[in-house]
């Protein structure tokens, strides 16, 4: 994909990316999911319509992990649909010793795993596949009826785990807020490409413990037609691939050859053209913001009077500081981040069932830019998604989805409805709310305006 084809798709001033192996898309339809029981609930609907083939790529999944409306298991989803003659196949990610520590929540093929398996899901097809040491496979996506105009997918950050399917608004304890955005048109194609890409050189597919199912010694087909047109969107599909994963250059149709044996970090390069070309605002939700080339950008926004509003865990995890420990590497920009009123760090806090506060971890990876454009995925802004996890974003432009998207979120974190403000103006109501709701927190009021409350980034971030 050259240069001038990406611009020749630009529908605003947020420009796309010429690093990565799929082109711009016109001619989708994109919905976001807000938290994970719409989303789950959404999803399950789609499997219910689907005609041929129902594939996943998962990170981690708990033994406890139910699907909203009493609908049962992952794997009793997954078998309804194959017993209804769809091909169905999953994805899960092996840990290595590396990240042996992170096995507790992955389905990664163990002797009780496979037990399991036999018992509930043994015509559901799988391989396991890992990433380069010490990383991990971290795309999070469903894609149903791959190869059909009428195919649709999935990708967000949001894991197959009881904290995640939870309602908007976040009533109870230990929730997660977090977000699918659903694709159906021409971009469906490169999410496509991408599964079989994976499926094809999963890591373990040669070893006896490294598949199961039927159809687990298949390889795939790529697509070698673009689906239908479905609605007004562009969208682009951006990843993190470290280099010398794969070697596959199987070219997408419409799309230019591409090498991936070096590697693909357009997440990354599209983070910062979309920072850079911003006029007016950005909206952030992300667990971290550790890494160099993203914290000057947003200090430069900031310099040419773009709001930045950044919604995080309450607490600052160990993937918001540098990998060698050094605390202070960060400390200017940060610093310059922190004293500007332009910028806002913000948690979320719910009320339980007794009243009380609860914190919500935020999982969601997401960016809106000027109300115009947007990014949802599985890839976070730390080192590990920059520049080694497999990481899987849709990067879209459509002004009814983007503002849709922007107020949905705003209405749930702030309990009012800003869609009669602009993006800036809405970051500015963010900013008092959330400013009011965390006076009241410091005073021992749990009577605030949604669940936004803002932390103070020379506290949150070891200065």
């Amino acid at each position: 994909m050259s240069r001038r084809d990406v611009a020749s798709h630009q529908t605003t001033h947020i420009p796309f990316v010429a690093t990565g192996a799929y082109p711009v898309r016109t001619g989708n339809r994109v919905r976001p999911l807000v938290d994970g029981e719409p989303a789950f609930r959404r999803v399950c609907a789609a499997i219910d319509q689907a005609q041929a083939r129902v594939w996943v790529a998962v990170t981690f999944l708990w033994a406890d992990f139910q699907m909203p409306d009493g609908r049962g298991s992952f794997f009793e989803v997954l078998t309804r649909a194959r017993r209804r003659g769809l091909d169905v196949r999953v994805i899960f990610w092996r840990p290595d010793e590396a990240s042996a520590e992170l096995r507790t929540n992955a389905f990664w093929g163990s002797p009780e795993h496979r037990a399991l398996l036999k018992q509930e899901a043994s015509d559901v097809s799988i391989r396991w596949d890992r990433a380069q040491a010490g990383f991990c496979q971290h795309q999070k996506f469903w894609v149903l009826d791959a190869g059909l105009d009428a195919g649709c997918a999935f990708v967000g950050g949001i894991n197959l785990n009881p904290h995640s399917v939870v309602a908007p608004g976040h009533r109870g304890a230990e929730q997660n807020h977090d977000i699918y955005v659903e694709v159906s048109g021409p971009a469906v194609t490169d999410i496509h490409h991408n599964f079989v890409q994976r499926w094809n050189e999963a890591s373990e597919r040669q070893e006896t413990d490294g598949r199961w199912g039927p159809d687990a010694d298949r390889d795939l087909g790529f697509p070698t037609e673009v689906a239908a047109a479905r609605g007004s969107a562009v969208v682009q599909l951006q990843r993190t691939i470290q280099a010398g994963r794969y070697t596959d250059t199987h070219p997408v149709p419409g799309g230019a050859p591409f090498a991936i044996a070096g590697g693909e970090f357009s997440n990354r390069d599209q983070y910062i053209q979309a920072i850079r070309a911003a006029r007016e605002c950005i909206y952030l939700e992300n667990q971290a913001i550790s890494v160099q080339p993203i914290l000057d950008e947003l200090v430069g926004a900031i310099g040419r009077g773009v709001a930045v509003v950044l919604v995080a865990p309450p607490t600052a995890s160990s993937t918001d500081q540098p990998a060698d420990g050094r605390t202070g590497l960060f400390r200017d920009e940060r610093r310059a981040l922190a004293r500007s009123p332009l910028f806002t760090l913000a948690g979320l806090a719910g009320l339980d069932l007794n009243g009380s506060r609860q914190p919500v971890h935020v999982h969601s990876k997401l960016m809106i830019v000027d109300d115009v454009w947007a990014t949802v995925g599985s890839c976070n802004l730390h080192r590990y998604s920059m520049d080694g996890n497999s990481e899987l974003n849709v990067a879209f432009t459509d002004a009814m989805a983007v503002r849709s998207l922007r107020c949905e979120l705003l209405a749930e974190h702030l309990g009012r409805d800003t869609s009669t403000l602009d993006g800036g103006s809405a970051l500015r109501v963010f900013r008092a709310v959330a400013q009011e709701n965390a006076a009241r927190r410091d005073r021992g009021d749990s009577n605030w305006e949604g669940l936004a409350h803002a932390l103070d980034p020379l506290q949150y971030w070891p200065l």
